[in-house]
């Protein structure tokens, strides 16, 4: 299959808002609204965040947003994936392995320690996934505090 991976510029709204659209339908995220052009935008020409995309005859079929964390142990900063989605009719045939390929090399490049990426334990899809991407698991207690919903 040939797609293209490409990291997005600030520019590139109608992608980052397709991709986004991807990760509404991949997530099953109901009643989702998604954010006003100006906000993401905005987001998008943030220097610590990064969209990768994944294009096939100039659609987008996946891709992943990710957030740069500047360390204190380190000079060097770490590179979080938020999230990662394929469509689901694309979905195991080594795009997702792209997209991990893709921002591991950028983010290589731009001198980072580690990128890092979290999935929940009863995934196995997902678990097997970064496996087989080469990551390293490690075993973590997720808390989160939820604050203000909207």
């Amino acid at each position: 299959m040939q797609v293209e991976i490409r990291k997005l510029d600030s520019q590139e709204i109608q992608l980052f808002k397709e991709l986004i659209r991807v990760f509404e339908v991949v997530f099953e995220m109901k009643d989702f609204r998604i954010p006003e052009d100006e906000y993401l935008q905005k987001l998008l020409a943030q220097e610590g965040f990064y969209v990768f995309v994944t294009l096939q005859d100039a659609e987008v079929i996946g891709g992943l947003t990710a957030y740069t964390l500047n360390q204190y142990y380190s000079r060097l900063p770490l590179v979080y994936i938020y999230d990662l989605a394929v469509a689901t009719q694309f979905q195991r045939k080594g795009i997702g392995q792209k997209l991990i390929s893709g921002i591991t090399s950028y983010c290589k490049q731009i001198g980072v320690e580690e990128v890092f990426v979290q999935a929940d334990e009863v995934d196995d899809y997902a678990l097997d996934f970064y496996h087989k991407t080469g990551a390293t698991a490690e075993k973590v207690v997720h808390f989160y505090y939820p604050l203000n919903k909207g």
